[in-house]
């Protein structure tokens, strides 16, 4: 048991490790699309917590699983919301309509 506990650890460390590598790196006009991306893997992580949920037999596997489902959805709601309002600095602004005293003339 307390072997396979180390094991996560260290996968859940160097994770972390390679996560941080990878997005300092990035520049900041390539964030827009690694969000987009991230956002699909997040999408896996919440159906993967829903099957976590689905099959959990003790009420500490069930709170812990709804508090994944939740984190899960909150992260990708989250990470849509956010690519979104990034993408609109992207879109041309409105011309302001014409004043009718203008169009008049």
């Amino acid at each position: 048991m307390g072997n396979v506990l180390l094991q996560y650890a260290t996968v859940l460390m160097l994770a972390i490790f390679v996560g941080i590598e990878i997005i300092a790196k990035v520049p900041s006009i390539l964030h827009t699309p690694l969000m987009s991306g991230s956002n699909a893997i997040h999408g896996v992580i919440l159906v993967g917590s829903m099957l976590i949920l689905g099959g959990a037999t003790t009420n500490l596997q069930e709170i812990l699983g709804f508090l994944a489902v939740i984190l899960a959805t909150l992260n990708v709601v989250g990470g849509f919301v956010v690519t979104d309002r990034m993408l609109e600095m992207f879109k041309p602004k409105a011309k302001p309509a014409a004043k009718k005293e203008e169009v008049a003339q």
